[in-house]
């Protein structure tokens, strides 16, 4: 019999001409633009007081009447407690519970502020001076009872590490998944670099710039705490959820939590409720740790370490999780390589990425 030709090879089909797949992309990307523009300009935007805690010391009838007066004056801005006299005041802002008081006697007004709680609102607090020496016809003085340092009296440094903060665990996670392979390496890199990166971060604060003069282990300790509870948040969204969880990651840490984190001006000066809702991220947790520890001793910590632990604790479950789920049934037998070696797949010492 006569073999039948070979049938001539195809040639490869001619590109597509369908262009909805580049316009739906390109539409993506502009509304992602959108949303990041928005979550970052949104913010500073809409900043004005909510409910910023304050103290009016003095008798109560002068007391009373001045608390009076700046409720009816800027309703909703001030969460306004009211005591006995000036050393009660004093002590209610190093305790980190106020961000300044009013002390008057009826004839005499100073105003506190603390700089390192808060430079905006320590500028507003002095416009609210000035506003009530005009009324009164005299100047009232303002008192900063908590500087910040003097190398950095702006607190443009600390401002400046929110952004490193929010990305650095998100980073860190990143290079981890895709550079090192074994699990035990794995952790052990993560938290040394939760730690030397803390130290690191701290050091350049405040040495380098000298926008931070508190106990530096302390601090170190605070930055530490927050850099593992985003490294390990997004390690196990990643673990257990592939890179759908990168991404859900990314979108928590640095397009939401970082604008919302109010490292940069006060929680109680962004719109109402999203502010609350950044303190409960690991941003506006750790930008919180890092204020209390390096300026007020750790004074009213415990909520955002609570916070920072509980991000900690998640991500390190989904990480569990995310690696004893079932993954396909093992061959019964390892393939060879050339050289009749197991290859690297086959090889159980051989910990691999998780399966996305």
């Amino acid at each position: 019999m006569t073999p039948s030709p070979s049938s001539p090879p195809q040639a490869p089909a001619p590109p597509s001409d369908d262009w909805r797949r580049p316009a739906i992309v390109v539409v993506g990307l502009v509304v992602l633009f959108l949303a990041m523009l928005s979550a970052f300009a949104l913010p500073p935007l809409h900043s004005k007081p909510h409910d910023v805690p304050i103290a009016v010391a003095g008798p109560s009838g002068p007391a009373g009447q001045l608390r009076d007066q700046l409720q009816e004056r800027e309703p909703g801005a001030f969460d306004i407690v009211t005591l006995s006299d000036g050393q009660a005041a004093r002590d209610r802002i190093l305790d980190h519970d106020a961000y300044g008081a009013i002390v008057t006697d009826g004839t005499h007004t100073t105003v506190l502020v603390a700089g390192a709680a808060s430079p905006a609102v320590a500028n507003t607090l002095k416009t609210l001076a000035a506003q009530l020496g005009e009324a009164r016809g005299a100047a009232v003085p303002v008192e900063d009872v908590r500087p910040l340092p003097p190398d950095d009296p702006t607190g443009a440094g600390l401002s400046a590490g929110a952004f490193p903060l929010a990305l650095g665990g998100w980073i860190c996670a990143a290079v981890l998944l895709a550079t090192v392979p074994r699990q035990r390496q794995r952790v052990v890199a993560a938290f040394g670099f939760s730690v030397t990166g803390a130290m690191a971060l701290t050091a350049l604060l405040q040495y380098g710039f000298g926008s931070l003069d508190g106990d530096y282990w302390l601090t170190s300790a605070g930055a530490a705490l927050g850099i593992a509870a985003t490294a390990w948040t997004i390690l196990g969204l990643r673990t257990a959820f592939g890179n759908v969880g990168l991404g859900l990651g990314a979108v928590t840490m640095i397009f939401v939590g970082n604008p919302l984190s109010g490292l940069t001006s006060a929680p109680e000066l962004l719109p109402s409720g999203w502010g609350t809702l950044g303190q409960f991220l690991p941003p506006g947790a750790t930008g919180s740790v890092l204020r209390s520890f390096a300026f007020f001793d750790g004074a009213n910590s415990t909520r955002p370490l609570i916070v920072l632990s509980c991000w900690l604790v998640g991500g390190l479950a989904l990480y569990v999780i995310g690696l004893r789920r079932p993954r396909g049934k093992a061959p019964a037998v390892p393939s060879a390589n050339s050289e009749g070696k197991p290859s690297s797949e086959d090889n159980p010492s051989r910990e691999l990425l998780p399966a996305t």
